[in-house]
């Protein structure tokens, strides 16, 4: 058996890793939205499904006529899949290439087909990922015909203990390797399973495995090892995991927003909170592996410590609560994740009884709930009412179980101390969610805003030059001189009048506004809808600029926007959202980026990106795939500590003193620049920057080694190791 926790432990790995680094690989092709996220989740956990309900029916159909060790198809499986890490980035390119030659399309059209590619593409790959636990556990009954009827949850003990490490490990591949080379490791573990698989099939005894048309009588099929569930339970056990995977899933999503105003947007916090989830799994699932059969006869106090524990995050995310960031995480999850870790495979193994067949179509109904869950919560509750009262929808299965409204079919009257729980369950929970507050409601006084979309929730808060926007509780923009500089620089260096201009990130509207003092037509595009909502929290004239037709606010992934647009302009300015190693912010600074900006720049155009301070790892690499990417670039920085203006164009920028620079300004756009600055007026906020110009090549030469940001290596996400290795 220990064979089989190795591979399974291995193949958990990998199937994270694969995972990880496909939405990423699908972001940078077909956009970074709400949307796109979850055609890529969703058509992943479609493949698992899939493939463990068809291998299981095929189990029940073939597996007494299978003339072959089922190791070796397991071997087989696993080969092919390995494949996956090598084609898939072809197999997305190559739909990226499509939707370009069909041109520009609507957001329907537009997501219609890049859905319909992202699943041609990857479920193919998820069905044989899943199809390994039934032929796996086929394997099982026919080598070790007393463990199967606890088969399934020995599998899934070892996958999410390899998926762990499937949430690290990653990270520092990617950082290494970059995303392709870290699929090359997927497919060489893959590969390794197939290999370790063969040699192990070649040197246990073969009994069990029949010759066409003839099964040994001393090994019963899998599908007769143990008697599965009796039928009359069988559909209250398919609903439960239907709502476990439903629930966990969900209550992810709401969790990511309850919790990131603590632990950051860096792809790291995010890994932390999905190692979290996995390891609370696991040790549920070793816990339920290690008792006996005996003990498990009476799960009715675990119900109703599963619906308590699904509110714990209501207390570990509130404010007024003094945690650590980790430790409000942990708290808040790890208890309801364990105990989910422990109900899951416990009831895949009373539904199933070590049939292949039955755990096949379990799990794909369990996946299925992992499917509808965060559509549930980012689309239907997220939208509309708080994470607070979204957590309580959520666990309201849980909470009607747990109170025993619903007796579950086959089990023993509960013991005096599971119903003394699930009769104190109601008077906690009411105490949970009355002694918590939700982290948005410290901002409601003082005129503060609130709204919130499938995206995110957003906070508009302060008075004064002190207001602040948030998004998802985390601090993006505020009233600065900085994202004035934005539109004013590229415009005032510009060779000729400017005809237009693109702003990618809206934020709170400063640049748009100050491009919009120029009198030309600007577009805006930002990624979350409730963001351009707020323009007039931060700016009185919000109205009258928005009402202009010179004014175009775009709700789109402003890379995505780029590519299906035609149309072409003087000045594109970025401003991706802080802080500079933000997960998903590399698309916004990469070269393959840039390629496209080009091609939206008309000639003698000019980019301006804006580059918070960060390491010199993180600067270099912008730095160099600016000057791989346009022939002319010069570079300013803000103060001291603040950040970096580029300019990038494929003509010679003009040489302009300050005073030239300020007489470009026409006299709406002169006054806007020096609305909130020190300086007194145009000319010398710009004197201020151009003697703090620096060589593009200074910049570079701070870290001559890196390579240049590129989709394939976002320098700027992935620092753990040169930030462990620095001294």
């Amino acid at each position: 058996m220990i064979w089989y926790f190795v591979f399974f432990f291995i193949s958990g790995f990998c199937s994270v890793l694969y995972e990880l680094v496909w939405l990423r690989l699908s972001m940078a092709q077909f956009g970074v939205t709400s949307a796109m996220v979850s055609i890529v989740l969703s058509v992943f956990m479609a493949g698992l499904g899939l493939g463990s309900w068809a291998s299981g029916s095929w189990i029940r159909r073939r597996s007494e006529k299978l003339g072959v060790s089922p190791l070796l198809l397991y071997a087989a499986i696993e080969l092919l899949i390995g494949v996956s890490g090598i084609l898939v980035p072809y197999e997305l390119r190559l739909g990226h290439s499509m939707l370009e030659r069909l041109g520009s399309t609507s957001s329907t059209e537009y997501y219609l087909v890049s859905g319909i590619w992202v699943a041609l593409t990857l479920i193919p790959w998820c069905t044989l990922m899943g199809a390994t636990i039934p032929v796996a556990m086929l394997a099982i009954g026919r080598m070790f015909p007393r463990e199967s009827s606890r088969s399934f949850s020995f599998l899934y003990m070892a996958n999410v203990a390899g998926a762990v490490v499937g949430t690290g490990l990653p990270l520092i591949l990617i950082e290494l390797l970059g995303f392709r080379g870290t699929l090359r490791v997927g497919a060489a573990c893959n590969i390794l399973i197939a290999v370790m698989a063969l040699a192990v099939s070649r040197t246990v005894p073969l009994k069990g495995i029949a010759r066409p048309g003839e099964l040994p009588e001393d090994v019963l099929p899998a599908s007769r090892c143990r008697p599965a569930a009796s039928s009359p339970s069988g559909g209250y056990l398919l609903t439960l995991l239907f709502a476990t995977g439903l629930t966990s899933m969900g209550m992810e999503v709401v969790w990511v927003r309850e919790f990131t105003p603590y632990i950051g947007t860096v792809v790291y916090a995010f890994a932390g909170t999905l190692a979290v989830y996995l390891t609370g799994t696991f040790i549920g699932s070793r816990i339920y592996r290690s008792w006996s059969s005996e003990s498990l006869n009476d799960s009715s106090l675990l119900w109703t410590l599963l619906a308590l524990c699904s509110l714990f995050p209501l207390l570990a995310a509130s404010p007024n609560i003094p945690l650590d960031s980790w430790a409000r995480l942990v708290a808040g999850i790890a208890p309801f994740t364990g105990l989910l870790g422990y109900l899951t495979p416990m009831l895949v193994d009373r539904w199933a009884g070590g049939d292949p067949a039955k755990a096949g179509k379990a799990y794909a109904v369990n996946v299925v709930g992992c499917i509808v869950g965060p559509l549930v919560a980012g689309f239907l509750l997220l939208p509309w009412i708080s994470e607070r009262w979204s957590l309580v929808l959520l666990s309201l299965p849980w909470l009607i179980v747990g109170l025993r409204v619903v007796r579950l079919p086959g089990r023993a009257t509960p013991n005096f101390t599971a119903r003394a729980a699930s009769y104190l369950l109601l008077p906690l929970v009411v105490g949970l969610f009355w002694g918590s507050k939700g982290f948005e409601k410290q901002y409601r006084g003082g005129g503060g805003r609130i709204l919130r979309d499938s995206t995110a929730t957003v906070i508009a808060t302060g008075t004064g030059m002190t207001r602040l926007l948030m998004v998802n509780g985390y601090g993006m923009t505020s009233l600065t001189p900085i994202t004035k500089m934005m539109a004013h620089l590229p415009l005032a260096f510009l060779d000729r009048p400017p005809q237009d201009a693109l702003v990618i990130c809206f934020g709170i509207g400063t640049t748009f506004r100050s491009l919009r003092s120029w009198g030309i037509p600007v577009t805006a595009v930002e990624l979350v809808p409730s963001v351009p909502r707020l323009f007039y929290f931060f700016h009185s004239d919000a109205p009258e600029v928005l009402k202009s037709p010179l004014s175009h606010v775009v709700i789109d992934d402003g890379r995505r926007y780029l590519e299906r647009t035609t149309q072409q302009y003087d000045v594109i300015t970025i401003d991706p959202p802080p802080p500079v190693e933000a997960a998903g912010s590399s698309l916004l600074y990469s070269e393959d980026f840039y390629t496209v900006i080009r091609q939206r720049l008309r000639p003698g155009g000019i980019l301006q990106q804006w580059l918070p301070i960060g390491d010199p790892e993180d600067v270099a690499a912008v730095a160099l795939a600016l000057r791989r990417s346009f022939p002319y670039v010069r570079v300013f920085a803000f103060g001291k500590n603040w950040g970096f203006h580029f300019l990038a164009s494929d003509r010679p920028l003009p040489v302009r003193t300050a005073k030239e620079l300020a007489e470009r300004l026409p006299a709406a756009a002169a006054t806007d620049l020096v609305e909130w600055d020190a300086q007194p007026d145009a000319e010398a906020r710009f004197a201020h920057l151009l003697e703090r110009e620096l060589p593009i090549d200074q910049l570079v030469a701070a870290s001559p080694a890196t390579p240049a940001l590129s989709d394939d290596r976002p320098i700027n996400e992935y620092y753990l190791v040169r930030k462990e290795l620095r001294p």
